[in-house]
């Protein structure tokens, strides 16, 4: 049984579920997500390689639920060695000047706010040795992801800001980029593309991997 713990927010689908699969054994999963199917299904494939996960069916703008989270964490091992934040929320493509408010509103609450929260309630589990990983987007400003763009832009911000404060102390905070793939978000961004062309999540969650482990 590993005694390393994997934190991964938005592991139900895509790049996130990838990266938990591809990280087990070797890692205890904490899976958080707020589909409990994906999770059983997450969940039957980390059993299936020999490892081990623990689901939590979580929605992270809920602030209780993510101190409840952190708070569990503490209390059974202590600890996060690395934590893979992959939870987005897509809002619909719309010129900048016909945004709906609550497409914004929904878009801050999980791209943003949520990401700053998490990372209150998470730094403490890292330490000084643990990792942090998130992703960026290179269609944030793009014509029509005014939500996407800015609310990602804002999260990238305190992410770098975050790396850049702890290059002495701790925890290490890294920001990968994930190449085109064929999930429900960019489905929304780019319908009628060609998903063939596109790389798979196992594929990238390998590659990125090898990078943050390098």
């Amino acid at each position: 049984m590993t005694d390393k713990i994997a934190l991964i927010t938005g592991a139900s689908r895509g790049l996130g579920a990838a990266i938990a699969k591809a990280l087990a054994p070797e890692y205890h999963i904490v899976a958080v997500a707020r589909t409990v199917g994906a999770l059983e299904e997450l969940d039957d494939a980390i059993q299936a390689k020999g490892g081990q996960a623990t689901l939590a069916p979580m929605d992270v703008t809920t602030d209780a639920a993510m101190q409840q989270l952190c708070r569990g964490i503490h209390d059974r091992w202590g600890k996060v060695d690395l934590w893979v934040h992959t939870a987005i929320h897509a809002a619909p493509l719309s010129p900048a000047s016909h945004i709906g408010p609550k497409d914004f509103a929904s878009s801050m609450d999980v791209n943003v706010t949520a990401t700053q929260r998490l990372m209150s309630y998470v730094a403490p589990l890292l330490g000084t040795n643990g990792r942090a990983v998130f992703c960026d987007d290179t269609v944030a400003g793009t014509k029509f992801h005014g939500t996407y763009g800015a609310t990602k832009a804002a999260q990238m911000a305190l992410v770098r800001s975050w790396a850049a404060e702890t290059v002495q102390t701790g925890p290490q905070v890294a920001i990968i980029a994930p190449a085109p793939m064929p999930t429900a978000l960019r489905a929304r961004f780019f319908p009628g593309e060609d998903r063939n062309a596109l790389a798979t999540p196992e594929s990238e969650a390998a590659r990125l991997l090898d990078q943050i482990k390098a």
